[in-house]
């Protein structure tokens, strides 16, 4: 596909799927000129550099988004539904939690959603600086939980890439885990539960820790 046939959005959306297959090491301008059928010089025409295509691409992730009428409901309800949709998202896309950590990662559809949530929790009485740090504590919490995700996706695809098969070894280790595990004592108890794996977390874990996060923000500021 020559230069002048490509356009932006292509570029974009074609990087994101190979985000999504690949993760943030498998995102190179040859890999991404592959896909699009066209060499990576004229993807280069388009796109400044790598840091530039992920910026891109956390752009258009973060419009998957919607952002609830603040006006429609209490709160908690708000904001709980922004903290799901937002957990969401960063499992469809668990590359976005490695570009976290490697990127300083701005754009509009980010910025849009970030003010959103300012909004919402000072409409509900959180002074600014109660807003802000609500707001943080919520993406942090978000982000946290799905690290998991991230983790998991990115040592399956390095394991994918060895001489043996990811399944397999991930099985090793986990039993290598479990069997530190048993030696101790309150960890022994839970993997002695019926189907329990050492690195599961029980049901409805993120929902349990979201409750508990919004419970301690309506106390600190009175809402």
């Amino acid at each position: 596909m020559a230069r002048d046939t490509l356009t932006r959005d292509q570029i974009v959306r074609t990087a994101v799927e190979l985000l999504d297959a690949e993760g943030l090491e498998g995102l190179t301008m040859r890999a991404l000129g592959k896909r699009l059928d066209s060499a990576a010089t004229a993807v280069y025409w388009h796109v400044k550099n790598k840091d530039n295509l992920v910026l891109l691409a956390t752009n258009h992730v973060w419009g998957e988004l919607s952002l609830p009428d603040l006006d429609a409901g209490d709160w908690r309800t708000t904001a709980a539904t922004m903290a799901t949709d937002l957990h969401a998202m960063l499992l469809r896309h668990p590359w976005l939690v490695q570009a976290f950590a490697a990127h300083i990662l701005y754009g509009e559809n980010k910025a849009r959603h970030d003010d959103h949530s300012l909004a919402l929790h000072e409409a509900a009485g959180f002074t600014p600086a109660q807003a802000d740090r609500a707001a943080a504590a919520l993406l942090t919490y978000v982000l946290g939980n799905a690290a998991g995700a991230a983790a998991a996706a990115s040592l399956a695809r390095k394991l994918d890439r060895g001489p043996t098969g990811a399944e397999r070894q991930i099985q090793e280790a986990m039993d290598r885990a479990q069997e530190v595990a048993m030696r101790h004592p309150h960890l022994r108890v839970r993997l002695e539960t019926p189907a329990a794996e050492y690195n599961a977390a029980p049901d409805q874990s993120f929902e349990f820790g979201l409750e508990a996060l919004l419970d301690g923000l309506q106390h600190q500021t009175g809402t």
